[in-house]
């Protein structure tokens, strides 16, 4: 597939008509894949390879139900060559399951995530495979002292992570809620930080089960991932680092807004 490729740029080509079961034919084919790759993660058998097949068929779900993507700046993370923490805006439960099939061929990664994604029914023996880290999002020094010893040593290990820093997912970008924690993170184990704005809420949030909400086809996804800011300016000004990350995320969600 495409995506598989080291190009720059992803663009769904052929967008599939609308109709009014756009909603129930995508969430039958997530149930068959979720159900399928937590058989096989009961197993002990999950690997890299299923993650980013499965992160594939999620996209391709999504595009047969009339979605469009517009994915660009892959070539940022390309010519790093030493892991780095990817602090990214969160909007919806669409870039869990996309991001995988972004960055993961290119650039082993893991989350940082919820604690209860972990015990989430069927899909936590997908989510335990890929032995995340864990927050509880009730003890903030707690969890903040997870994210710098557990993060720096995946880092050691060869993985990129990915922060969502705001403290729940939201249509809009909460600028007062996007702490700096992927950036001291990065401080800490010294590597770069690239920022990775998206716009995810053709996938909206659920009245009743927040993860599962209706899919609207007729608003365009978007990923973007910035320039790097290497391990050596947010040594010399992590404030500044933070704040162009946050500058990155604010001008590309200003730009789709349009659209």
């Amino acid at each position: 597939m495409e995506i598989l490729k080291k190009t720059d740029t992803y663009i769904t080509q052929q967008a599939r008509p609308f109709n009014c079961c756009n909603t129930l034919i995508f969430y039958l084919k997530l149930l068959k894949i979720v159900f399928k790759a937590a058989s096989v993660a009961k197993k002990g058998l999950y690997d890299d390879q299923e993650w980013i097949k499965n992160s594939i068929q999620v996209l391709q779900a999504l595009e047969s139900v009339g979605c469009k993507f517009e994915i660009s700046g892959r070539n940022n993370f390309f010519q790093l060559d030493t892991p780095c923490v990817f602090v990214a805006n969160h909007m919806s439960t669409l870039e869990t399951f996309v991001l995988p099939c972004l960055i993961h061929p290119f650039k082993k990664i893991t989350f940082v995530v919820k604690e209860s994604l972990l015990n989430y029914p069927v899909f936590k023996y997908v989510m335990r495979s890929r032995e995340p880290i864990a927050v509880t999002r009730t003890n903030a020094r707690e969890d903040f002292r997870r994210v710098m010893v557990q993060g720096v040593k995946k880092i050691e290990q060869g993985y990129s992570i990915v922060v969502f820093p705001q403290t729940t997912r939201t249509n809009y970008f909460a600028e007062q809620q996007f702490n700096s924690i992927g950036v001291k993170l990065a401080k800490k184990a010294g590597v770069p930080v690239v920022p990775v704005a998206l716009k995810t809420n053709a996938w909206s949030n659920g009245k009743l089960i927040k993860d599962f909400g209706p899919i609207h086809p007729e608003k365009k996804i978007y990923f973007q991932f910035g320039p790097p800011i290497s391990a050596q300016e947010i040594v010399k000004n992590p404030k500044q680092a933070h704040q162009r990350t946050v500058a990155f995320i604010k001008e590309c969600l200003s730009q789709w807004q349009a659209d």
